[in-house]
């Protein structure tokens, strides 16, 4: 009940504060490539319960049909120019408060990941899913998408084992930290690679 408060009295303020912006990028993601500004996708929440994640859509539409596939480059040509600007600042995410206000997802917590990914999980790594899955996380203030697949997962399962509130927010005062330094926290480094819809 204290996380759930915790999430609300953050996203929902968030949500108010953040729509005209997210209206915005919105426009301009629809100005640059027809379709959807927002982008929807199946992702695997708490005890593996199936939910549709929102996202300001930063590749062309049907992206995942082209190319690659859900795997996605630092330099994919899919990726639009304003794609790449919100990917490095993470505005992309804005639209995840959504899910946080529907109770799908926490401010903090596991990123949350497909359901192909889930299905290769160890008995172990399942233990992923005992938590919603976030929007920052244990694993993004510490190295995020520069780590293996399988070191993120462990960072993950650390915090499952110690999360509390005043973990929450230490989480919380790390992410704003490298948002204000305009890091970003949760895409990749350029040439990296990340597992598809590990974002």
């Amino acid at each position: 009940m204290i996380h759930r408060a915790l999430d609300l009295a953050i996203a929902l303020p968030a949500v108010v504060i953040t729509a005209p912006l997210v209206a915005v990028l919105a426009l301009a993601v629809r100005l640059e490539s027809p379709g959807d500004p927002i982008y929807r996708q199946r992702r695997v929440g708490r005890d593996g319960a199936p939910f549709q994640i929102y996202k300001l859509r930063t590749m062309v539409s049907n992206a995942e049909f082209q190319g690659a596939g859900l795997a996605i480059s630092a330099d994919d040509r899919r990726i639009t120019r304003m794609g790449r600007l919100l990917r490095r600042t993470s505005l992309d995410e804005l639209p995840n408060l959504w899910n946080v206000v529907r109770g799908e997802m926490s401010i903090v917590g596991p990123r949350p990941t497909l359901e192909g990914q889930v299905e290769q999980y160890t008995e172990r790594q399942r233990g992923r899913l005992a938590v919603k899955p976030g929007i920052t996380g244990w694993a993004q203030i510490n190295g995020r998408a520069s780590l293996p697949w399988p070191e993120r997962i462990e960072l993950d399962l650390w915090y499952v084992e110690h999360r509390s509130l005043a973990l929450d927010l230490r989480i919380l005062r790390r992410t704003a930290r490298q948002v204000i330094r305009g890091a970003g926290i949760y895409k990749g480094p350029a040439g990296g690679w990340q597992p598809p819809g590990a974002g």
